[in-house]
């Protein structure tokens, strides 16, 4: 009898011991959880330092005169029309895209689709990214790098590199030179409106 009453009380300190436990382990679990939140809280009203604030992509508005077209391939971000001016063959085009290389080694690739011919370069810095914009006149060797280059005279092509993020970021537009002249004012306000996303 006293070894049943024994065991008996065994078995309920046994009990007392175990539930207690959990209850701990849930009290200790809900302020972690409301102390991790915390700070999430309290630090998105706090603004990014510059370092965090890196852009890993581009945004830009549009003219509302260019008309967004499907990419021909999956390099490409974007591709907008860019409609011709009387007595010109065909409309212009600006592909958007992302790539490594530098800047320069970009800018002669260009150059090289125009016989090498010499780029004229300015430095912008639309919402403090860093961009140069490149002018390259003459006859230009279209087709992709595996299509075949059609040479195509009195073409034009004004670009923008924009070194945000760890890669960079192309726009381009080409066509005939009457076309991008008359699309200049459109293209420096596009350029204008870059910005960090």
């Amino acid at each position: 009898m006293t070894r049943l009453v024994a065991l008996a009380l065994l078995a309920l300190v046994a009990c007392s011991k175990t539930t207690p436990e959990p209850e701990k382990v849930r009290a200790e679990e809900a302020p972690a959880s409301a102390t991790a939140a915390a700070p999430a809280a309290s630090a998105a009203p706090v603004a990014p330092s510059p370092a965090a604030a890196a852009p890993g992509d581009v945004a830009y508005d549009p003219p509302s005169a260019w008309q967004s077209a499907p990419n021909p391939n999956q390099m490409r971000k974007a591709t907008f029309k860019v409609p011709k001016v009387a007595g010109d063959p065909e409309d212009a085009e600006l592909s958007v895209s992302v790539a490594s290389g530098g800047v320069d080694a970009n800018v002669t690739r260009w150059a090289g689709q125009f016989g090498n011919a010499t780029p004229k370069k300015d430095s912008r810095s639309p919402n403090g990214l860093k961009v140069t914009v490149v002018e390259l006149a003459g006859t230009y060797s279209s087709g992709g790098m595996m299509g075949p280059a059609t040479p195509k005279e009195h073409w034009m092509l004004l670009g923008a590199v924009v070194e945000a993020g760890e890669q960079l970021h192309f726009f381009k537009l080409t066509g005939p030179e009457k076309t991008v002249q008359a699309a200049r004012k459109d293209f420096d306000t596009f350029v204008a409106s870059f910005r960090a996303k």
